[in-house]
């Protein structure tokens, strides 16, 4: 008698390749969507890595924010469930939770976003500081106490594509700090950002500002001149969201 052949590999490799289906459907990497509204472009940008994503909208032409809100989210059967880390517009809304409806196909996503939005993955840029993290601490690095992802008060900055974000906000309320985004290019050791939204401040968009940036032991190390031209030094952690 011929002994079974042992098929939990087969399922084992089925399971796998079906778990890599529902996490793979829509990439990572920054998508953009344009819509014209009593005569003004609104931008709504996307931000995917890993299990998190941001969703900000801002208009371009006069510059003015308009949200922003993310947190860690699955898909499966089309549609995107989310689980707030923070959300601008809490205080008159409460939304913690958010399910968007979506499809994907070659580049173009298509997600209901309070409307139907069809948005455009841009070209994809790999660049050293591509990811999220977390600030962790005013440099120099001297054994200082360090804001970890256990900390409510959480300052992230997401970075994808060429395209960043930064949003400072409190995990245990969802209270909205501030937030600012747009363009970056990091190279050479050297860190520029191009701003193409502010909450705090409209009049700030288009700024360029640029910032020398290091790695070391895992960490960016961020030094230059804030906006009131005064020294700064930085130490932002890598944050693993898988």
């Amino acid at each position: 008698m011929r002994p079974k052949k042992n098929s939990m590999p087969k399922i084992l490799l089925l399971f796998l390749c079906f778990t890599f289906v529902l996490r793979a459907q829509i990439p990572e990497g920054d998508y953009l969507a344009t819509v014209e509204k009593d005569g003004k472009e609104i931008r709504f940008e996307l931000k995917i890595h890993q299990n998190y994503l941001i969703i900000s909208q801002f208009e371009t032409n006069p510059a003015n924010f308009i949200k922003t809100l993310g947190g860690f989210y699955s898909d499966k059967n089309n549609l995107l469930k989310v689980q707030l880390e923070f959300n601008s517009n809490f205080e008159m809304d409460g939304i913690k939770e958010l399910d968007l409806p979506f499809t994907y196909n070659e580049g173009i996503l298509k997600l209901h976003y309070g409307e139907p939005l069809k948005f455009v993955g841009m070209p994809k840029l790999q660049q050293d500081l591509d990811g999220l993290w977390l600030f962790a601490t005013r440099g120099p690095d001297t054994g200082q106490e360090r804001r970890g992802d256990e900390n409510p008060r959480k300052t992230l900055k997401f970075l994808i594509d060429g395209y960043f974000q930064w949003v400072a906000y409190n995990t245990d309320t969802l209270q909205f700090f501030g937030t600012g985004g747009g363009t970056y290019t990091a190279k050479d050791g050297v860190y520029t950002e191009n701003i193409a939204y502010f909450s705090r401040d409209n009049a700030r968009v288009g700024a360029s500002l640029k910032f020398d940036y290091e790695l070391k032991g895992g960490d960016w190390h961020h030094t230059g001149e804030n906006s009131k031209g005064e020294p700064m030094y930085e130490i932002w952690a890598k944050r693993d969201v898988q």
